[in-house]
């Protein structure tokens, strides 16, 4: 294990993240995942535990930090009288399903792979965030029958692979079938509780080797615990900045933020 005195500033990264993390989550309904997962790499990367499974280790304590910062994201919005109930009831299964197949892939798929995966729909979700446009639809209420069948596994599946909430493919989704935006980021945080708490219940319980010390499973406790002290603070004024702020100027920061970590995950998986 690296000295305290190096280990300092990578906790600092940590704590500083998180706080991020949760003002994200609260303001975009993203579940603070799409940037933890970068960081989680750097860090442990900086501190010398690079090994096969850190792309799993950081995917999966993402997630764990996401049960906590979704559940206090939907407890603020819901608050607020802003969450769907509906369309997680309707929704939810399909999504967790698609989480439980999540955990499976990502045990199949080599570090390289997940961080490839990672950078290519980390850019996807930035062009969104940057080029959407809030008048664009599809329809006027969320899809049934054999379409969310299909569409609510897929969201799991994909929020697992890169280790985030549901809310960077839920959002749009939403929003594309007319759900006003605040209403789908409350909502979409809900998304992030129903995709981690299966996958993470199936990674606690996969034995590891060549993990960072304090890993349970895959779960780095200690990231998982410094992030999540800083969420459950930040969250709820993310809430309140999505209730306060117009919405464009900051998607397009985020864009441009999640744009540049998902480039530098490509590069590594791509020369890793």
């Amino acid at each position: 294990m690296p000295p305290i005195a190096d280990l300092l500033p990578l906790v600092l990264l940590l704590l500083a993240t998180g706080a991020l993390a949760g003002v994200v989550a609260g303001l975009l309904g993203v579940g603070g995942g799409i940037v933890l997962v970068p960081v989680f790499f750097y860090v442990f990367s900086v501190a010398g535990y690079e090994s096969a499974e850190l792309m799993r280790v950081c995917l999966a304590t993402s997630l764990a930090t996401i049960i906590v910062t979704s559940a206090r994201s939907v407890s603020s919005h819901a608050k607020k009288g802003a969450v769907d109930w509906v369309i997680l009831r309707r929704w939810g299964p399909g999504i967790v399903i698609g989480a439980l197949i999540g955990v499976f892939a990502v045990e199949g798929l080599e570090s390289r792979t997940l961080q490839m995966i990672f950078g290519i729909l980390g850019c996807v979700i930035a062009a969104y965030f940057a080029f959407g446009k809030s008048e664009w639809r599809l329809g006027d209420q969320m899809p049934g029958g054999l379409a969310r069948a299909v569409v609510s596994p897929v969201i799991g599946l994909l929020s697992v692979l890169m280790g985030i909430g549901g809310g960077s493919f839920g959002v749009p989704l939403m929003t594309l079938y007319g759900t006003p935006i605040h209403r789908a980021v409350a909502t979409a945080a809900g998304f992030g509780i129903l995709i981690a708490v299966p996958s993470v219940a199936g990674f606690l319980l996969r034995p590891a080797n060549e993990v960072p010390p304090f890993t349970l499973g895959l779960v780095n406790i200690p990231a998982f615990l410094i992030v999540i002290a800083m969420t459950l603070v930040t969250a709820p004024l993310g809430v309140r900045l999505a209730h306060a702020l117009p919405v464009r100027p900051l998607r397009l920061i985020f864009a441009g933020f999640i744009l540049v970590m998902a480039l530098n995950m490509l590069r590594e998986g791509l020369t890793g």
